[in-house]
């Protein structure tokens, strides 16, 4: 009896084998800064709202943080299109496998297709357009625990139980989450409105000193938490809220 072979979600759509090229002289729009902080309960994922083409500002509502199943987020810096594309296949690719094998993927699984969706992004990212770089944050039911998740361009992951950033604004601030950790201890241990505030203050720096990473006064930024429970939005009024109190404190 001849064996039936499952293709892949990624081989059902080539996706591996999506070498369209951009037409030259295209502008890409990107997006920055957006990082990862861990707190006593789970991740908050915060990201600012502009993205840019060139010296202009394209949008100042984009939401660069990206749920990918019930216990995975992802945040995007690099090229804004590519990114929520990809992000579009992985959420499908997790699906398709979940209703094949009956069975939700594993965390290696998942984050195995990230990193194949980078190498697959390979062509547009040599040729300087369609770069991105993703953090992703994740939570695995199976044994309780909490990780961030970061990748250059060919795909390669790193991991780190506390922080995670990406986009050129990232670069100005990288310095400054082992300075909090150091002054303030673990962020694994500390509450929600305490790490909350931290990266407040990480996006507002950010903005300062990068003119693609938008403040917090006219928008505020995105942001999500994951918990064992699941994802979830941090409403808006509790965001301005945090962000007037940040502003109070220092006046003073």
């Amino acid at each position: 009896m001849r064996e039936i072979k499952h293709k892949s979600f990624a081989e059902l759509v080539g996706f591996p084998e999506c070498t369209n090229r951009i037409p030259s002289g295209t502008q890409d729009t990107h997006s920055t800064t957006v990082l990862a902080l861990r707190f006593k309960e789970g991740i908050v994922n915060l990201g600012d709202r502009r993205a840019t083409s060139a010296n202009y500002i394209m949008y100042d509502r984009a939401d660069k943080i990206l749920p990918l199943d019930d216990y995975t987020l992802v945040a995007v810096a690099g090229s804004f299109a590519r990114s929520v594309e990809v992000a579009r296949y992985l959420r499908h690719a997790f699906k398709y496998y979940a209703r094949m094998h009956l069975q939700d993927l594993s965390l290696e699984g998942k984050l195995q297709e990230v990193s194949r969706a980078l190498v697959a992004n390979l062509s547009l990212a040599m040729d300087g357009i369609g770069m991105f770089l993703p953090v992703v944050s994740a939570y695995d039911p199976s044994k309780n625990t909490f990780a961030i998740y970061f990748f250059d361009a060919l795909g390669a992951r790193f991991e780190n139980s506390e922080f995670g950033c990406a986009g050129s604004g990232a670069e100005r601030i990288r310095g400054v989450f082992d300075f909090i950790k150091r002054t303030k201890g673990p962020f694994e241990k500390r509450s929600l409105e305490d790490v909350l505030t931290d990266g407040l203050v990480m996006l507002d720096i950010a903005s300062q000193l990068d003119s693609a990473t938008g403040g917090l006064e006219r928008v505020p930024p995105v942001a999500k938490i994951l918990t064992s429970d699941g994802i979830q939005n941090i409403p808006e009024s509790d965001l301005i809220k945090a962000i007037r109190s940040l502003e109070s404190s220092t006046k003073k």
